[in-house]
């Protein structure tokens, strides 16, 4: 089954694994690396975990509460994902690979 055809559950945890590797990587950087790290694990990880909440709401209103906050998350994390290129702290060419 094709990546597309997958559930949002089983896409926004494998995009966790992605995540979790891309900071240990910094993690072996000092400094701002270590720090943006911590910021890029809350939010990357966050995603799934309430797009996972989602799928056991208690009300239609709750199940929209969860994706949109989901949703906050993704942005938040792509904007960590845009300064580590814009820094020059991760080149755009490897994070690409780590997150394949």
């Amino acid at each position: 089954m094709s990546s597309h055809h997958k559930a949002i559950t089983d896409r926004t945890f494998e995009f966790a694994i992605r995540i979790v590797k891309l900071c240990q990587v910094l993690n072996e950087s000092s400094g701002v690396a270590q720090t943006l790290s911590k910021q890029l694990i809350k939010s990357g990880t966050s995603i799934g975990a309430n797009v996972e909440e989602s799928q056991s709401a208690q009300s239609t209103a709750d199940f929209i509460n969860k994706l949109e906050i989901a949703l906050k998350e993704a942005k938040e994390t792509r904007y960590w994902l845009r300064l580590l290129i814009a820094t020059e702290l991760m080149p755009e060419s490897r994070l690409l690979s780590l997150l394949g």
